[in-house]
């Protein structure tokens, strides 16, 4: 896909990390998790990070997120500087700007579909019938039409993956961030979850950057960050 990938340049940045720096603990136990890496996704593209278990992509993606403060470097998430904004407003700005999907999906199992969905919205003082008419709308769009009153532990695997997904897009947030989206699914689940993505959900003022160490999905990335003991080791188009 040379063209596509030219094309990039043309596009304002989605995501700038210059050079993040992260330690965890204290002391002699003191552990450099993230070492001074750097990564730029765009707007229209799937973004890959990827690396053995260990080497910083989770802690990597959760600074990036808004989850993790840094120790070190910047992050510039839709030109805004993540780590300069005052508490309230980075809370405002992560509702408002980015999704997340998390590995175990994080769905509530006394809410049902709908009102998983509809969190982010409720959150964004929308009222409750409204939410719950978005939500059914977005469920919609990720292939669960009816199953609004559903409640998670009913689903399969690949549809809990589907309401977290919907439940992240349903604010329709610039930015999509997945850890491990496939995980805990089958191949042939976690590939059409990767399609599904790469058909329905991205568009050209969206960036979907997913966490994986699954080879299964390669093919549904535009481009794919290598990671290794903290660092960005390397960008390529493959897995390997």
């Amino acid at each position: 896909m040379p063209d596509k990938v030219e094309s990039f340049a043309t596009r304002p940045d989605a995501v700038v990390a210059d050079r993040l720096v992260k330690y965890f603990g204290q002391g002699n136990a003191r552990v450099l998790a993230i070492d001074h890496a750097c990564l730029s996704a765009a707007f229209g593209e799937i973004l890959f990070i990827v690396g053995p278990s260990g080497s910083g992509k989770t802690t990597f993606l959760s600074i990036i997120s808004g989850i993790l403060r840094p120790d070190g470097g910047v992050v510039r998430v839709n030109g805004v500087d993540l780590w300069n904004l005052p508490e309230d407003q980075l809370a405002d700005f992560r509702l408002n700007t980015i999704g997340f999907v998390f590995q175990d999906y994080h769905l509530f199992p006394r809410l049902t579909s709908a009102e998983n969905v509809a969190i982010p919205l409720i959150l964004k003082n929308v009222d409750w019938k409204s939410a719950l008419a978005s939500a059914n709308m977005f469920l919609d769009v990720v292939g669960l039409k009816g199953c609004g009153d559903v409640f998670p532990l009913k689903l399969s695997g690949g549809e809990q993956q589907r309401v977290a997904i919907a439940r992240a897009i349903v604010s329709s947030p610039p930015i999509l961030i997945l850890d491990e989206p496939t995980a805990s699914l089958d191949g042939d689940t976690g590939r059409m979850i990767i399609a599904f993505l790469r058909e329905k959900i991205l568009n050209p003022r969206r960036c979907i950057l997913i966490v994986t160490h699954d080879p299964r999905i390669s093919e549904f990335a535009d481009r794919i960050v290598h990671m290794a003991d903290g660092k960005v080791t390397g960008l390529d188009k493959e897995l390997r």
